[in-house]
């Protein structure tokens, strides 16, 4: 695994036209200026066309600690839910619970 996370990876594709293969997402990332970590984590990605910033994030390898933000009840439903086969844990989609999503409720008003 890569010593970078996803956002460090994200940044480095922001400039990335998609959808874009692992070549363009490569040479933009060097454009970039991207550390030789997170040119490694995209050396790692399957050679497919990729249509957004989310698919490039759930391809990427990386630490499992650098979960794009998920909350410790996202983390636990994600180890509830299967995933596509071959799927690490940390990468299924999950959305918020309801008590997260009326927290931030609270704090925007």
């Amino acid at each position: 695994m890569s010593d970078t996370d996803v956002n460090e990876v994200l940044d480095a594709v922001r400039d990335v036209d998609f959808p874009a293969g692992k070549d363009e997402l490569l040479d933009a990332a060097r454009r970039a200026g991207a550390s030789e970590g997170v040119v490694k984590a995209l050396r790692g990605i399957p050679p497919e066309e990729y249509q957004n910033r989310g698919e490039v994030a759930r391809s990427v390898r990386v630490p499992p600690d650098t979960d794009l933000g998920h909350s410790p009840g996202q983390r636990g439903e994600q180890a509830r839910r299967g995933g596509r086969p071959g799927q690490s844990q940390y990468l299924r989609d999950v959305p918020k619970p309801p008590v997260e999503e009326e927290q931030e409720r609270g704090r925007e008003r």
